[in-house]
């Protein structure tokens, strides 16, 4: 790696108490930003891909266990999730992105939404209490707490602490909705339910819906918990089948993305794939549903076309930690799956077109599967950027659902000569023109795509962007 110069800043510290919520800001010393992409980092990527900026992860949130997760954007500000809290940076000059501040607040993934002057915070490990100060407590403890956080964000510098909401099994990621009359909901995703656990028992084939009055924070509460597989979902196959060909029983969802001007939600919910219906925020139906038991391990994520005629979703083979890019496992497994969505209304099907995976083979030293992304605003073309873990960062061209291809990629190459540590991007989004990574190991990346196929989303502009509750970039 390049050597990495730094300039100290003035440490602060605010504490902010709620109801013996105690959280605590720190700033800390901040690296500077990376110019380029010296030849001897081990960068590798197209020549369209211009590699500006790297922040490393910053103080509490440095440690290799403090993984890199998803991202929400608000004006000048990008905030990014990390295992043990979040940080905010300054955006508004790309090239020389800043952090403004770093909130430590441990519970696992900590992805992140944001709405108003409120974000909200997934914690899906079982805690000992809902503070910032927390440690871990066993699931089987009646009194261990999972759930979402609430922080007010209108001073960045000093975000505060305003509520928490349990939910059944935490909240391994969570989706906005919008609302009416200034009011948000938070579709919570969780999983892996076990009888064990008082507040998380089989067959949970549930999400937490939480109701957000956005000035008043503090009023949060679960306002419904609809059952989204009545009659159980993908039963999967049985735990001696060998991987990579074990398909995961569902038994609620890993992710869903909403579209809220559509009315119409994608759920990536471990052995289903779905489409449901949101016109009525509180009761999400089931429109259809798929499944692919011969090459999906597992249903991760999703993501529409902006005409919402296409979902992409992805397979997290081998649960993100395993070697999937390489010769052994081949094109199909870990991929993405693009389905065309045909039909209307309640007659909408999902149609399988192709699956995508990137067209290089990594090491078995690299862990790597489709992860998070988000689509690039060209319009008139079908166009995404997404996460590989250590497979780097891939842009595809999916106009034509049948025959995806790549036009542009960046990747690090491999961070250690065995798997034990995860590594590689978790999440990257294009927002306002650039592309942001949330890299689990290294901290922010700011990646210029410069491309006459891409150039023109330069020109649409955004005030917010949560990846799992897309926007309609072009009112098709």
């Amino acid at each position: 790696m390049a050597p990495v110069s730094h300039r100290r800043t003035r440490r602060k510290v605010f504490l902010g108490v709620l109801s013996g919520i105690v959280l605590v800001i720190s700033s800390v010393l901040v690296p500077a930003a990376s110019a380029g992409a010296p030849a001897d980092d081990g960068i590798t990527k197209t020549p369209n891909m211009h590699h500006l900026a790297n922040i490393p992860k910053q103080g509490p949130l440095a440690a290799p266990t403090a993984y890199g997760s998803d991202w929400a954007f608000k004006g000048r500000y990008a905030f990014g999730g990390n295992y043990e809290g979040f940080t905010v940076y300054d955006i508004s000059r790309p090239r020389t992105p800043k952090v403004v501040t770093v909130v430590h607040c441990p519970g696992s993934q900590n992805d992140v939404s944001v709405a108003g002057n409120l974000l909200f915070l997934s914690t899906d490990s079982s805690r000992s209490d809902d503070s910032c100060q927390s440690v871990p407590k066993p699931a089987t403890d009646k009194t261990a707490w999972e759930g979402i956080k609430i922080f007010d964000i209108s001073d960045v510098r000093n975000p505060r602490y305003v509520k928490a909401v349990e939910t059944k099994c935490g909240s391994h990621t969570n989706t906005l909705v919008p609302g009416k009359r200034g009011t948000a909901y938070i579709y919570v995703s969780s999983y892996n339910p076990s009888d064990t656990y008082p507040d998380c028992r089989t067959p949970h084939d549930l999400i937490s819906i939480v109701k957000v009055p956005l000035r008043h924070p503090e009023a949060a509460s679960v306002a419904a918990e609809p059952v989204l597989f009545p009659d159980g979902g993908n039963p999967g196959d049985p735990p001696e089948t060998p991987w990579p060909n074990q398909t995961r029983a569902t038994s609620g969802c890993h992710d869903l993305t909403a579209y809220p001007d559509r009315d119409l939600m994608a759920g990536a919910c471990m052995g289903d794939g779905v489409l449901f219906d949101i016109s009525d925020p509180l009761k999400p139906r089931t429109i259809t549903s798929v499944r692919d038991d011969e090459n999906f391990a597992f249903w991760h994520s999703a993501t529409f076309n902006n005409s919402a005629t296409k979902v992409v979703f992805t397979d997290e083979l081998g649960g993100g930690s395993a070697a999937t890019c390489n010769p052994a496992i081949g094109p199909e497994k870990g991929a993405n799956a693009i389905y065309d969505i045909v039909g209307k209304g309640k007659h909408r099907k999902l149609v399988f077109r192709s699956y995508y995976k990137i067209p290089r083979h990594n090491t078995d030293n690299e862990n790597c599967v489709a992860h998070n992304g988000s689509l690039i605003p060209v319009k008139g073309k079908d166009i995404m950027v997404q996460s590989w873990y250590q497979g780097g960062i891939s842009v595809m061209d999916f106009t034509d659902s049948r025959r995806p291809k790549e036009i542009a990629w960046f990747d690090r190459g491999q961070w250690a000569d065995n798997l034990q540590i995860l590594a590689g991007t978790w999440s990257t989004y294009y927002y306002n023109g650039y592309i942001y990574s949330n890299d689990i190991q290294m901290g922010l990346d700011v990646i210029d795509l410069r491309d006459p196929r891409t150039d023109r989303a330069k020109r649409v502009r955004l005030d917010v962007l949560n990846a799992q509750s897309q926007p309609n970039y072009h009112d098709d």
